[in-house]
C-alpha cells in the first residue's frame, strides 16, 4: 500500500465528495412519493441492475475465502445505510444527514483497533472524542433533548467503518468487481423488500416519475460508480485515508440544503467543526507530538 498520495487519489476525493454530498438532497426529493423501505431497495436494485454485467462476468472470483467479506461489505457499506439514512431524513434535514456522516472517518479507526488490530496513538484517541463530541452537538435540539432521527444516520457511519475496515483485506478483487459482488448478493434481498412494499401509493403521487428519476441518479452515480471508486482508493491507499471525504461532503450537503430552504445554525456549524477537528486528528496521528516538541523548544 503506497505510502504517498497520488494525483489521482486527491481526484477521486474530490469527485467522490461532490457525488455523495448531493445524495443527500436527492433522498430528500425521492422521499416525496417514496418510502424509506422503497428508496433503499430501489437504490440497491438499479445499482445491481448497473453492474449485473460486470458481476456475471466476475462471479468466479466469489468463493470460500471472500464470501463472507463481500457480504458484509455489501450489507455493512450499502444495504443497511440505504435504508437508514431515507428513515432518519423522514425527520431531519438532509444537510444534517450530511454532517453527521462526517463521523464515518472517527468510527473507521474506532472498528478498526477492536476488530481489525489496528494501532492507534494518543493523538487519534483524542480526535475520536473531539468527533463524538460534535455528533452531540448536532443531535442537541434544545430542551435537553436529542433528535433521535439522526442516531440513525450514526448507526450507518458505524456500519461504514466496518465496511471500509474489511474492503482493506479483499485481494485481487478491483474497486468496480467488488461493488459489483456486493450488490449482486444484496440483490434477492432487495427486491424482496420492495415486493413487499405498496407500490401502487408511490405512482399516485404527484410527480413520482421525477422523483424515481432522483432516485436513479442517486444509484447510479451514488452508489454503482461512486463506491467503485471509493473501495478502489481504499485498496490503493488507506480506510482512514479514504475517508477523508467526510470533510467536503458536509460542504457540498449544506449548500444544496440551503438551497432547498435547510436552516443552517452557527451552533451546527461549530458542532461540524469538532468533528473535522477530530477526523483531521485521527489523519494526522503525529500532530500533537509535533506541537509539543515546538512548545519544548
Amino acid at each position: 500500500m503506497p505510502g504517498k498520495r497520488k494525483i489521482w487519489h486527491w481526484l477521486i476525493v474530490a469527485l467522490l465528495s461532490v457525488i455523495w454530498g448531493t445524495s443527500y438532497i436527492l433522498m430528500k426529493k425521492g422521499l416525496e412519493s417514496f418510502s424509506t423501505f422503497q428508496i433503499g431497495s430501489l437504490r440497491i436494485i438499479i445499482t445491481f441492475i448497473c453492474l449485473l454485467p460486470v458481476a456475471i462476468r466476475n462471479l468466479p472470483k466469489l468463493n470460500r475465502s471472500n464470501i463472507l467479506s463481500i457480504a458484509i461489505i455489501g450489507f455493512f457499506g450499502s444495504g443497511i445505510p440505504a435504508f437508514l439514512f431515507p428513515l432518519a431524513q423522514t425527520r431531519i434535514d438532509s444537510s444534517l444527514a450530511g454532517m453527521l456522516n462526517t463521523l464515518s472517518p472517527v468510527f473507521t479507526l474506532v472498528i478498526g483497533i477492536i476488530f481489525y488490530n489496528q494501532k492507534v496513538i494518543k493523538s487519534q484517541i483524542a480526535g475520536v472524542f473531539l468527533g463524538l463530541a460534535g455528533a452531540i452537538g448536532l443531535l442537541y435540539s434544545g430542551s435537553f433533548t436529542f433528535n433521535y432521527y439522526g442516531l440513525f444516520v450514526v448507526l450507518a457511519t458505524i456500519l461504514y467503518g466496518i465496511s471500509s475496515n474489511e474492503v482493506s483485506k479483499i485481494q485481487g478483487i478491483n474497486g468496480l468487481q467488488l461493488t459489483s459482488l456486493a450488490f449482486f448478493i444484496l440483490s434477492p434481498f432487495a427486491i424482496a423488500v420492495f415486493l413487499l412494499t405498496d407500490i401502487g401509493a408511490a405512482t399516485e403521487t404527484e410527480d413520482w416519475l421525477q422523483n424515481l428519476g432522483y432516485i436513479s441518479i442517486l444509484s447510479i452515480f451514488g452508489s454503482a460508480l461512486a463506491l467503485a471508486l471509493f473501495y478502489l482508493l481504499i485498496q490503493d491507499t488507506s480506510p482512514v485515508f479514504a475517508s477523508m471525504i467526510t470533510y467536503f461532503v458536509p460542504i457540498v450537503a449544506t449548500l444544496w440544503g440551503i438551497a432547498d430552504g435547510e436552516h443552517f445554525t452557527s451552533s451546527m456549524f461549530i458542532s461540524v467543526l469538532l468533528i473535522l477537528g477530530g477526523v483531521y486528528l485521527i489523519n494526522r496521528p503525529g500532530l500533537l507530538r509535533n506541537v509539543k516538541k515546538i512548545l519544548g523548544k
